[in-house]
């Protein structure tokens, strides 16, 4: 169903199987909060930042993420988004997963959510068997995505993860940063490896490349992305992503677009 931002909804007091909502927002920030529905969350346009306790992860077009019954969450976007979100009742529809996941979306997986998305929420159950079937089965095939960044709890680390969570900063390179916390450069690769199981520098690229997946999903464009993420230029940029992703820039909005 087609809701806006004046829309008072509560997927959880919906008596129905299944919930399915499409909108538009523009800057939102959901908080943290739990769904008693398991969920799936997907952009069709735009890009969501979901973080969980403990991890953060970017919603680029043609990714979802399924969130199980309870999981603690907040979901933000800094643009106008296209989203889609599904919830389903645990109780109803028996064994779903029960691991939070980021998937990527087919054009049919893409299809039938799109259909729920829109589906008039006193549907009869008997009339969703069939697509439910199938959307259950993609699903199931859906190749997981790693676009997960796992945020350090360290209390030496708290200002600067902070700072970072909010956009008032990025990460800097390992030996500006031991400088501007006051700790070893040691010291803070040995928080990094025990907390997110990365060395430094390989978190500081993931998350570069979820701030490039960001701003490519908000339009900017290649050299804009290249400054504001401290790269050398923009053929720099372009081979980093192009590294992580195996594929350029260009080719990767492309293949999203559709």
């Amino acid at each position: 169903m087609l809701i806006d931002h004046t829309s008072q909804f509560d997927a959880d007091n919906i008596d129905a199987q299944v919930v399915g909502i499409a909108a538009e927002l523009g800057l939102h920030d959901s908080g943290m909060h739990t769904h008693r529905k398991a969920q799936l969350l997907y952009s069709a346009q735009g890009c969501i930042t979901v973080t969980t306790e403990g991890s953060q992860c970017i919603l680029p077009p043609t990714r979802a993420m399924w969130i199980p019954a309870g999981q603690k969450h907040s979901a933000k976007m800094r643009n106008v988004v296209a989203y889609r979100s599904l919830y389903f009742d645990t109780q109803r529809l028996g064994s779903l997963p029960e691991e939070l996941k980021v998937i990527a979306v087919n054009p049919l997986f893409k299809q039938l959510i799109e259909r729920i998305s829109y589906w008039d929420w006193q549907m009869p159950a008997k009339s969703q068997t069939n697509v439910l079937a199938l959307f259950f089965d993609e699903l199931r095939q859906a190749p997981d995505e790693m676009l997960q960044l796992t945020i350090p709890k360290d209390p030496r680390l708290a200002v600067w993860v902070a700072q970072v969570a909010a956009g008032d900063m990025q990460p800097q390179a390992l030996n500006k940063m031991a400088l501007a916390i006051g700790a070893s450069e040691k010291t803070i690769s040995r928080i990094f490896i025990k907390e997110t199981g990365m060395a430094y520098q390989a978190w500081r690229q993931q998350w570069r490349l979820h701030r490039a997946i960001e701003y490519l999903a908000e339009g900017l464009s290649i050299t804009q992305l290249a400054s504001l993420l401290d790269f050398a230029s923009d053929s720099a940029f372009i081979s980093f992503f192009k590294q992580q992703l195996g594929e350029t820039p260009s080719q990767f909005i492309k293949s999203k677009a559709g």
